[in-house]
């Protein structure tokens, strides 16, 4: 970025805010015509400002900025839509969604596609209880959209239909392989295979086989790296089945 630029009233979502100096905030965004970006927002935390209460992550904004460098200003903020009540798993799951827009987008690259898709997994999010199963369909359009898509059609070899009664090991840089075995972080059932192609996520063994998935093949994309928000969904899904568990007599 070297030619100054003033952007006015962009469609944009905060994906995630942090104080700066005394009174202000660098603000991380998703926009819809200019991708992911860093803004100051200056004075912004002082106890007159006009943004308070308006800067605040999953709320549709229309923002402008002031930029000549990697990091821009923000001159103003307008709410875009009715706000959402996001709370408990599903401000969880939201966060996720952050983290993982936050992670895998590259600034000033815009991402009209993903934008939308950002926006309908919040809505989502906000409006059905089905959170995991929204997550998982955001997941999957997200990786495709950047390129990553999951090849769940035809095995990887010899490019035959997937058989519902064989057992195939996803291998992230080749595909679908038919295997002998039935046990294994990435192997699977022909039958969940297609489910989670056809985003069957009302059937339990799909959505379950659809978040194990997921999981390997973002964190092969992501060097490794695990995820704040998810590992925080992961342990308390993890609590709440050792609670239900019934004790030994």
């Amino acid at each position: 970025m070297t030619a100054p630029r003033r952007v006015q009233q962009q469609p944009a979502y905060i994906l995630h805010h942090r104080p700066f100096r005394d009174t202000s905030q660098l603000l991380d965004i998703i926009s819809r015509d200019h991708g992911k970006l860093a803004l100051v927002a200056r004075g912004s935390r002082s106890a007159k400002s006009r943004l308070r209460g308006i800067l605040r992550p999953f709320q549709a904004l229309r923002l402008s900025w002031f930029i000549r460098s990697d990091l821009g200003t923000l001159t103003g903020a307008e709410i875009d839509d009715a706000p959402l009540s996001l709370t408990g798993d599903a401000l969880l799951s939201a966060y996720y969604v952050n983290e993982l827009v936050l992670n895998f987008l590259h600034r000033h690259d815009p991402q009209p596609e993903i934008f939308d898709a950002y926006g309908r997994a919040i809505v989502a999010l906000a409006s059905s209880t089905e959170l995991a199963a929204n997550l998982r369909v955001f997941e999957i359009e997200l990786l495709r959209l950047l390129g990553y898509a999951l090849n769940l059609e035809h095995e990887a070899l010899s490019q035959q239909p997937i058989d519902t009664s064989e057992s195939y090991e996803y291998r992230v840089e080749q595909g679908l392989v038919r295997v002998s075995r039935q046990e294994g972080p990435l192997v699977f059932g022909g039958d969940v295979i297609l489910g989670i192609s056809a985003t069957r996520f009302d059937e339990p063994n799909v959505l379950q086989g659809a978040g194990r998935l997921l999981r390997e093949v973002i964190k092969h994309h992501l060097d490794g790296r695990e995820l704040k928000s998810r590992k925080v969904l992961l342990d308390l899904h993890r609590a709440r089945i050792a609670r239900d568990q019934p004790e030994e007599s």
